[in-house]
């Protein structure tokens, strides 16, 4: 696919997930959205239902994180999070495993983690999409692998390689790691620390086809910019 100015607009996840947000910042979260035509925007669940009102007609589709930050809750919890944002109208999940049971390769809980709440989103959002986020600064190599085994196995839409709020953010190498491990049967999703256009295409090059960050506008900015001097 051709890069144009819209398809990589349409690539990110325009995201506000910090604590403090207030209604305020993801009305204009929403309008920078439109305004640029990014392809979503990703904010808490409490903030679904405002991201929806905002958005309503703009082709802009709704995300929210699921069990996040640390991944620690009960499934039971994340089911029900997930069912709510969905009656909510988010159409797009990005779910954080239980990161211990990753790590102790515990594969019959994970197993059962992602079919339930991925079967909770679709259950109640038609075409739901949704992206397993591996905090990949906390795992070797083989966890990755076996994380990408499970999400493939397990019918998700997208591997993700970090919260944001983790020990480290997308490197190069990890989104090269999860392309080879899903090949094309999932999306690559790089978030954390990608703050300019420079890293924002580098991590397309490695591999990924989502963009999840905070500085979308000044992505598109310094893509204007990059454009006048060709």
């Amino acid at each position: 696919m051709e890069l144009t100015r819209e398809t990589f607009a349409r690539m990110i996840d325009h995201t506000l997930l910090k604590p403090d947000a207030r209604r305020g910042d993801i009305r204009r979260l929403c309008a920078e959205a439109v305004a640029w035509g990014f392809g979503a925007v990703c904010v808490n669940p409490a903030y679904v239902p405002l991201a929806v009102w905002e958005l309503v007609g703009s082709g802009v589709k709704v995300c929210t994180v699921i069990g996040f930050p640390l991944g620690a809750t009960s499934i039971t919890t994340k089911v029900a999070e997930t069912e709510q944002a969905a009656r909510d109208g988010a159409v797009e999940f990005d779910l954080v495993p239980h990161l211990g049971a990753l790590k102790e390769g515990d594969a019959a809980y994970l197993e059962d983690e992602l079919r339930r709440v991925i079967s909770a989103a679709r259950s109640v959002a038609a075409g739901a999409v949704v992206k397993v986020i591996l905090e990949t600064a906390l795992l070797t190599e083989e966890e990755k692998r076996f994380g990408c085994r499970l999400a493939v196995a397990c019918g998700a839409d997208f591997m993700k390689t970090s919260t944001g709020f983790g020990p480290g953010g997308a490197t190069e190498a990890d989104v090269r790691l999860l392309r080879a491990a899903v090949g094309d049967r999932l999306g690559v999703k790089a978030a954390g620390g990608i703050r300019d256009l420079a890293t924002a295409l580098r991590m397309i090059a490695a591999g990924a086809n989502r963009i999840g960050t905070s500085s979308g506008v000044r992505l598109m900015q310094e893509w204007g910019e990059k454009e006048r001097y060709l």
